[in-house]
């Protein structure tokens, strides 16, 4: 996960926290599905973009308000009060297009945020009333928003079975490359080393960064790190 942030949000919750995620497909690819979220004039975005493969971006602050899912039309959702979700949901945008679907590494970074939202906030629960797509919200103008092929009853069988994901590769500035190779081959998700003491995992992946191997932490780091972390070791 890391930071990248859109002018497109508004401060604050007005007093409500987040009670439900709601997820969503960009119906485009990167990088222009996250410039149109960073465009003032789109007026739209989300919290969290996560990319096909693997990384995870940061657009919006959970305590402030996205512009993700606040035009309401004949929605099926029971949580929903008649007031503007945006103030007490948080949006997850999902790179890719409603009819393909996930990639195996972009579902494992789905599934690791999904678990941290869900320690971080003991109301939203791993049910479908707590994590919805946004055509729950929409039912009219976003039918296909997440679309189809969005992996429902695996995310929500994973999240009441998991608490914390086997392994978690974390990078430093300019070592996105090596990161990515390394999770690929574990299959994991990956975040700056800015967030690495708020999330939890089993094993730790540290590239571009000096340590000692032990105590589930793996540093790979030196002119030889891109390929260590292709190995794996």
């Amino acid at each position: 996960m890391e930071w990248v942030g859109t002018p497109n949000f508004r401060s604050g919750r007005n007093g409500r926290k987040p009670l439900a995620i709601v997820a969503h497909t960009t119906a485009g690819y990167y990088p222009g599905c996250l410039s149109w979220m960073q465009n003032s004039r789109s007026q739209v975005s989300a919290h969290y973009l996560v990319l096909r493969n693997s990384r995870i971006l940061r657009l919006v602050k959970d305590d402030d308000i996205a512009w993700h899912a606040g035009a309401v039309t004949k929605p099926n959702w029971s949580l929903y009060d008649g007031t503007n979700p945006n103030y007490y949901t948080i949006g997850v945008e999902h790179e890719g297009m409603p009819a393909v679907g996930l990639t195996e590494v972009q579902y494992q970074s789905t599934l690791w945020l999904y678990g941290e939202l869900l320690a971080k906030y003991p109301a939203i629960e791993p049910d479908i009333n707590h994590i919805i797509g946004h055509y729950r919200i929409d039912s009219v103008n976003r039918p296909n928003c997440p679309g189809t092929k969005f992996p429902w009853v695996r995310l929500f069988a994973d999240l009441k079975g998991e608490n914390e994901v086997d392994n978690l590769v974390v990078y430093d500035d300019g070592d996105v490359g090596a990161a990515l190779l390394l999770s690929f081959k574990l299959k994991c998700p990956m975040i700056h080393k800015a967030f690495a003491d708020e999330v939890h995992a089993k094993n730790k992946h540290w590239i571009g960064i000096l340590g000692t191997n032990g105590n589930g932490n793996y540093y790979y780091a030196g002119s030889d790190r891109i390929e260590t972390a292709k190995l794996g070791l």
